[in-house]
């Protein structure tokens, strides 16, 4: 029964009555597309589709708004996927892909207007939206119960500890490993590529020397130049916070971070790193001119389809070990949303289960680059890891992310990614620090003060309105 902010709950009998009435939707045939990383990877050994009766009648129309995938095939497959689950239980279902870089601004327009769609999804942490959403922990209970234990990375990523508020549900994720040149690195001595820091600037330095080809590490305002501004930052043993979310930035382990950080750029890098966006870093390695990069595997499945031959070059290495840690930050954390306005809450969260039951087939269609958060839900992912069904030579090149999770935090560690977290990351101010030191703007310590200059105050609002805890 759902109450008027949309929580609802799953009665023993009415989950009984659903998984009896549970049917095949799809078969071991691909999707309808077809178009898998090799010409013809990916056209069969699909998993099966499933769907179960929701817990209660819907009905109306289920407004959705997600990122435009980097796997296009997704997104054929998402469309059709919740247009057929809205036929079976009486809801209208309409999806809009937009750029991923305008969905924040766009939620936030939404909100004012308390106006639009019912679900969103976006690919990072959004917890400073959080006085605007609706608690989502039953739909996390639900899909606990059903599924097992969510992973914690995206539990940190997903419920605020000081109020115990799931602001979003996070059914997936994906890794962010090291995507090398393999024929670059082996020049250099390093046929596995590298596997530390001071490795990456080393042999980065040696190759762009040798072939004018530089290492690729952004900071710019940008996804991925947040993500790996953090892995360098928790490497070196620093953090913007401490599991009680106080402010820690500024200390000798963040100002050894910059330091590097400014030494890789003068060694490896070139200023183009500086104005990237999202997709800068993907396209550039596609086009042969980047020996390593810090991304999904986007990039790479690509390369399967425009540059073959480079593709084949390309590996894959885990996070990189620094003086304190090896440890990265998820690639793309993926938080389903749905705003205080949501004209159909109990549609939308009765869609998010029906999604996450058959997230085997969004990791499919996704050509392996979403994983799941609960793990019996895609069995057979290690199987597929070791032998790619979507052509890579070798096929058991995506291996190393069998273990993703053991080098793979959250981006609010030493804590969880709460609201303070969230503006942090999504005003670029770590990635903004390295660019100050690394242009010669100020040296390492200033850069790190001025940082913590910034940060501290958004902690202290946060805090303020009951959000966080720790202290000013």
């Amino acid at each position: 029964m759902a109450d008027r902010v949309g929580r609802f709950v799953i009665t023993r009998r009415r989950f009984i009555q659903g998984t009896a009435a549970t049917i095949l939707l799809a078969g071991c045939g691909g999707s309808d597309d077809g178009n898998g990383g090799g010409s013809e990877a990916g056209a069969a050994g699909a998993p099966a589709e499933t769907f179960s009766e929701p817990s209660q009648r819907l009905s109306g129309e289920l407004k959705i708004l997600l990122w435009s995938h980097f796997v296009p095939r997704h997104d054929k497959w998402f469309d059709r996927f919740a247009a057929d689950w809205g036929e079976k239980v009486g809801v209208k279902v309409t999806v809009d892909h937009i750029e991923v870089t305008t969905i924040p601004a766009r939620l936030e327009a939404e909100i004012s207007a308390r106006s639009g769609h019912d679900l969103a999804q976006f690919i990072g942490p959004l917890p400073q939206l959080e006085p605007s959403v609706i608690d989502l922990a039953d739909v996390t209970k639900e899909a606990t119960r059903r599924f097992g234990a969510q992973i914690d990375i995206c539990r940190r990523s997903s419920l605020n500890p000081t109020t115990n508020k799931y602001y979003a549900y996070s059914p997936s994720w994906v890794p962010d490993p090291g995507n090398y040149r393999k024929s670059m690195w082996t020049a250099v001595g390093l046929p596995n590529g590298p596997t530390t820091w001071e490795e990456l600037r080393e042999g980065g330095k040696e190759i762009k020397a040798s072939k004018k080809v530089p290492v690729g590490i952004g900071m710019s305002q940008e996804i991925d130049s947040n993500m790996a501004g953090r892995a360098l930052l928790w490497s070196y043993g620093g953090a913007i916070q401490d599991e009680n979310e106080n402010v820690i930035l500024d200390s000798p382990e963040t100002v050894a971070a910059v330091e590097y950080m400014s030494g890789l750029f003068k060694d490896a890098m070139t200023n183009e790193v500086f104005a990237w966006n999202p997709a800068s870093n993907n396209q550039a390695l596609v086009a042969g001119k980047l020996s390593y990069i810090i991304n999904s595997i986007s990039a790479y499945r690509t390369m399967q389809q425009v540059n073959p031959r480079v593709a084949e070059d390309v590996f894959f290495v885990p996070a990189l070990k620094g003086p304190k840690d090896d440890v990265a930050a998820q690639h793309v954390m993926y938080n389903w949303l749905v705003p205080e306005h949501a004209k159909n809450p109990d549609a939308a969260q009765e869609f998010l289960l029906h999604y996450t039951e058959n997230f085997a087939r969004a990791t499919w269609e996704s050509e392996l680059y979403d994983f799941p958060a609960f793990k019996k839900l895609s069995p057979d992912l290690p199987k597929w890891l070791d032998d790619d069904p979507f052509g890579s030579k070798p096929a058991d090149k995506l291996s190393v992310l069998k273990d993703a999770l053991e080098w793979t935090t959250n981006v609010g560690h030493r804590g969880s990614a709460n609201t303070a977290i969230g503006e942090v990351f999504g005003t670029f101010l770590i990635p903004n620090m390295y660019a100050r030191a690394a242009r010669g703007r100020a040296t390492a310590q200033q850069a790190v003060a001025r940082a913590e200059g910034q940060i501290k105050p958004i902690f202290d609002k946060w805090r303020k309105r009951g959000l966080i805890g720790g202290t000013a």
